[in-house]
């Protein structure tokens, strides 16, 4: 594994609708009511690495999709990641491997792919991967890490690799083959073409132990090379933040030549104009409000610093603003800027915490 010379902790965020808000003109402000061009902004601020989605064939994706922000095809991404070198940041991308959402209930195969079996899937895979690195490269904007896949820990490009599919006479070992495969094609072409950036497996059930440790004792088991251990983790879906520090621990323990970094996070602020959740959901563990949010990122920012495999920690949609523009057309008020006024909300300072 190659390792570069960089902080030992890694602080950013998911920022990929950045260029579709600039677009559109929207006011990002600090602390303080003052103006600011949000990516110089975030580096001053202690931010060093930006994560970006990248999918196959966007213009496919279902409408409601791109109302969401599905719209990250790679011109797209050479653009938005040239805006992030120059602001003095590194890249982690993300291959979708989907013309929309992969995620865990969903893993939809590009249009372009459908109808592979499993081997000109994998053969896709490869190909794919190495001529989006190559073009990135090209541009100037090699990303320093990079996820082969988003949310997999059903699998990936349904049905051809989705894991514990029901009413399937395949079993679920032939399953991990075909997974793992396509895993071990897309590291092989980061490893030809990015061969000092790092790879991350990326899966969401950081609030389950089980699920977790099997995950990646299979991608052991089965030979898959990669350098670092992506997990999501969101408080209303992955149980209590003590819950997180025991998997994290056990990760230490289980797989202890593997970082682990919290590659997306967030927590609701509001249920204001949001059309996936009612007004009182997802307030187990912190109100649905500026302070909850607040409170939230400060715990979990306790917990991650208590664990020395954790080298990172990203937010996801931290650029949500719907102050004067219409670029999406709900609101998840899980972002980090005040969809009313544009002004960075009080979470954020938390961030300072993570690196010292």
């Amino acid at each position: 594994m190659c390792v570069w010379a960089q902080p030992k902790r890694y602080l950013g965020g998911d920022i990929s609708l950045l260029p579709s808000y600039e677009a559109q003109g929207t006011v990002y402000k600090d602390s303080s009511g003052r103006q600011v061009s949000l990516l110089p902004f975030l580096k001053r601020q202690g931010w060093n690495m930006i994560r970006v989605r990248l999918f196959v064939d966007p213009q496919n994706a279902p409408e409601g999709h791109k109302d969401e922000g599905v719209c990250q095809d790679l011109n797209y991404v050479i653009g938005l990641c040239r805006q992030i070198k120059k602001a003095g940041m590194q890249v982690m991308l993300d291959f979708h491997y989907s013309d929309t959402w992969a995620d865990p209930g969903k893993q939809f195969t590009p249009k372009r792919w459908e109808g592979c079996d499993a081997q000109a899937m994998t053969d896709s895979v490869y190909t794919y991967t190495r001529a989006s690195l190559m073009a990135m490269k090209k541009a100037g904007v090699a990303p320093e890490m990079i996820q082969v896949g988003n949310e997999i820990t059903n699998g990936m490009l349904w049905p051809t690799a989705q894991l514990y599919a029901k009413g399937d006479s395949t079993t679920t070992q032939e399953r991990w083959v075909i997974l793992c495969n396509l895993l071990k094609a897309g590291s092989r072409a980061c490893r030809e073409i990015c061969p000092k950036s790092q790879i991350i497996i990326h899966t969401e059930k950081a609030g389950d132990w089980d699920i977790t440790r099997n995950y990646y004792t299979q991608l052991r088991r089965h030979d898959v090379d990669y350098d670092i251990i992506g997990l999501s983790y969101y408080p209303m879906w992955h149980k209590s933040i003590p819950n997180l520090g025991k998997t994290l621990d056990n990760l230490a323990w289980l797989f202890p030549e593997k970082p682990v970094m919290i590659v997306e996070t967030a927590a609701y602020y509001s249920h204001e104009n949001d059309r996936w959740a009612k007004p009182d959901q997802y307030a187990e563990f912190y109100p649905i409000t500026i302070e909850g949010q607040t409170q939230f990122t400060r715990e979990l920012i306790t917990e991650l610093r208590r664990h020395h495999n954790v080298t990172g920690l990203f937010w996801w949609f931290p650029e949500e603003n719907a102050f004067g523009n219409n670029v999406v057309k709900g609101w998840l008020n899980r972002g980090l800027f005040n969809n009313h006024n544009g002004q960075v909300l009080p979470a954020f300072k938390e961030f300072n915490n993570f690196s010292k």
